[in-house]
């Protein structure tokens, strides 16, 4: 498996694995691939932090990362809000989603975020270190529910001194 960042001629592909791949995942909308295009047409898109993962067959896995404002009493504070992360249903359970997550969160690093946000089941993201956003004293001002709404500082205490509201589009 080869880890790349993505080119302009990777998204109608991409448009079709994230299509496929969240056709036969638990927690889906349907509208995940539009999700995509949006995400690229918005103006907290970062193209250096999304990547496909690829063997032999193409690509198996995709996450990209986009700025994520917490508004606090004294300036913005950004980190970045990883959505959507998608794995192949052949290439489940093989360390995909992982290898992904980790290459993503050390480019991320290298840019200078320093935490983390995402949408989704806290069963499997704690695995990275994702927590509720209420632990880290930032409150949720989407309509998602609050245990679905999670962060995760990439680097150790990130979110120390960090109090606000997170709102997820």
């Amino acid at each position: 498996m080869k880890i790349r960042t993505v080119h302009k001629t990777d998204y109608p592909h991409i448009y079709q694995f994230v299509k496929t791949a969240f056709s036969t995942a638990e927690v889906k909308d349907g509208t995940e691939q539009d999700f995509v295009l949006q995400l690229r047409a918005g103006d907290t898109f970062i193209p250096e932090l999304e990547f496909i993962a690829e063997d032999e067959t193409g690509i198996i896995g995709h996450i990209m990362m986009t700025q994520q404002v917490i508004e606090t009493s004294d300036q913005p504070f950004i980190g970045v809000l990883v959505a959507p992360l998608s794995v192949e249903i052949n290439h489940r359970n093989q360390g995909v989603g992982q290898a992904l997550m980790k290459h993503a969160f050390q480019k991320a690093i290298d840019l200078g975020y320093m935490a983390a946000f995402l949408v989704g089941n806290p069963a499997y993201y704690q695995r990275f270190g994702y927590r509720q956003t209420d632990e880290f004293g930032i409150v949720n001002h989407s309509e998602i529910p609050d245990q679905f709404v999670l962060a995760c500082e990439l680097i150790p205490d990130a979110l120390k001194n960090i109090s606000g509201k997170l709102n997820i589009h």
